[in-house]
């Protein structure tokens, strides 16, 4: 089976860079450059992800974990990589970005309009703040419209019904539709991200730290909702956490990052259960 994303070789560097580090990045055990001083936030990223699964991204602080899920996301320029989305499955959506005959296409080289449409039409995402996902003054189904909008979608009653379908599917009282999503909880406002992400039927999903900053009983309602959510429909989700709880919960695989490298890949309960590289076994022995 084709993956529906793939991604290879995925870079990006702040500075300018110099011979010794624009192939590869830095030698070692750093992402910074010892001869220029450039930083790599990701270096040399390569996975794959398939329809339906659920991959998770750990690691600390500082990984490239966050970085990466910009890059995918297409809201940051890489350094050098592909980005690549396949077309089967996509049922003829947004056919101009794939080339000729081509099973799939690379993200990186499309135009920022064509970027937009695939950020609106694709691919949806879930920040740790839901201040950047959302415009909290607006109402929250203010929000899922706004988004349905930049979708193609124009019928304003048709748009209604999908935020009050999308907020029983997430657990968003139907009654508080019209209300501004600053008068949410925490975990309220996550939902409504999720629907407003959910709205379009992406073909992907990003999580990134959705949880980080929610209270524990919380954190464990939004995640039962999120694997719900994946089962019922089929979801192919990037999930991107420090917290290996998370990561356990949801992801079928994971890979490990340190210094914007990936350390380890495997199954997920593999890598928490028998971890090799030294960084995973320090990771997952500090969060037992």
């Amino acid at each position: 089976m084709e993956p529906l994303l793939q991604v290879r070789g995925l870079s990006r560097r702040h500075g300018a860079g110099c011979e010794a580090c624009s192939v590869g990045g830095p030698a070692g055990d750093t992402n910074r450059c010892a001869r220029c001083g450039a930083v790599f936030a990701c270096q040399g990223v390569s996975f794959e992800l398939f329809r339906g699964e659920v991959l998770g991204v750990i690691g600390e602080s500082g990984s490239g974990k966050s970085t990466l899920v910009r890059l995918v996301h297409l809201d940051e320029e890489a350094t050098a990589g592909e980005v690549r989305l396949a077309r089967e499955g996509l049922d003829g959506r947004l056919p101009e970005i794939f080339p000729g005959d081509g099973p799939s296409a690379n993200l990186l080289g499309l135009t920022p309009f064509q970027r937009r449409r695939v950020r609106s039409q694709l691919m949806g995402i879930v920040h740790q703040n839901p201040h950047l996902g959302l415009r909290l003054s607006v109402s929250a189904g203010g929000n899922v419209v706004e988004r349905l909008l930049e979708a193609g979608w124009r019928n304003i009653a048709a748009m209604r019904s999908r935020a009050a379908e999308l907020f029983e599917r997430t657990e968003v009282p139907v009654a508080r539709m019209d209300e501004p999503p600053a008068r949410f909880s925490g975990g309220m406002q996550q939902r409504v991200q999720i629907a407003k992400a959910l709205s379009s039927e992406p073909a992907l999903l990003l999580l990134d730290e959705m949880t980080t900053g929610l209270d524990l009983s919380v954190q464990a309602r939004v995640l039962d909702l999120v694997r719900q959510l994946q089962a019922q429909l089929e979801l192919s989700m990037l999930v991107v956490s420090h917290d290996l709880g998370v990561i356990g919960h949801l992801c079928h695989r994971a890979v490990v990052m340190r210094h914007g490298r990936v350390v380890e890949a495997g199954l997920t309960d593999q890598i928490i259960q028998d971890p090799q590289h030294p960084y995973t076994q320090l990771l997952v022995s500090s969060q037992l």
